[in-house]
């Protein structure tokens, strides 16, 4: 299990934000571009990642930079509530 605290004392220290984001069965989130570098992280849920075309089941507690004005999609395919955390460089 991924302790959430340590994450986000991780990311600030780091010069990232941290925020949770829950997502409803079927929630899909699609070709976002940012205008800063973001960090996602699954906490539970069947997720699944798109970054610049490239297609990712990303496992619960692994940490993935999306660099800034990088398309990407978040898509939840799991029939449960998946829920994640996200930050920007702040």
């Amino acid at each position: 299990m991924t302790d959430r605290r340590s994450v986000e004392q991780d990311w600030r220290t780091r010069g990232f934000s941290c925020s949770l984001w829950v997502d409803s069965p079927g929630q899909r989130w699609e070709d976002f571009t940012h205008s800063a570098d973001e960090l996602f992280m699954v906490l539970d849920g069947d997720v699944e990642l798109e970054l610049a075309g490239r297609v990712l089941r990303p496992p619960v507690g692994e940490e993935f930079l999306i660099p800034a004005g990088t398309k990407h999609s978040v898509r939840n395919l799991g029939g449960s509530a998946s829920r994640w955390l996200y930050g920007y460089r702040e």
